[in-house]
């Protein structure tokens, strides 16, 4: 089961407004694909007036590269706020 972790930079002046888009992101693409989980999280701390985001994207039976290449075109809305690039990881379950 393939899961993507995405994190990046966000100002944090900026961060009310960039909650909004992920928010509204991240239910578009529930939508799009049954059973995808999503979560945004955040460092507790902030260092130099930026805080560090991340998302979280699950499915039951994965997440394939057609929902992965969906989540990277949605995430193009956030790319005005964001402060330095957006990180993709990918991680499957020990075995």
């Amino acid at each position: 089961m393939r899961s993507l972790f995405i994190y990046y930079r966000i100002a944090s002046a900026d961060a009310a407004a960039a909650r909004a888009v992920v928010e509204a992101m991240q239910d578009t693409l529930r939508e799009r694909h049954a059973g995808l989980q999503a979560a945004l999280w955040r460092r507790p701390q902030e260092k130099d007036g930026m805080q560090t985001w991340m998302e979280t994207y699950t499915h039951p039976e994965g997440v394939n590269e057609a929902i992965e290449t969906d989540i990277a075109a949605a995430a193009l809305a956030l790319s005005p706020r964001l402060q330095g690039p957006r990180h993709v990881e990918v991680f499957v379950p020990c075995v």
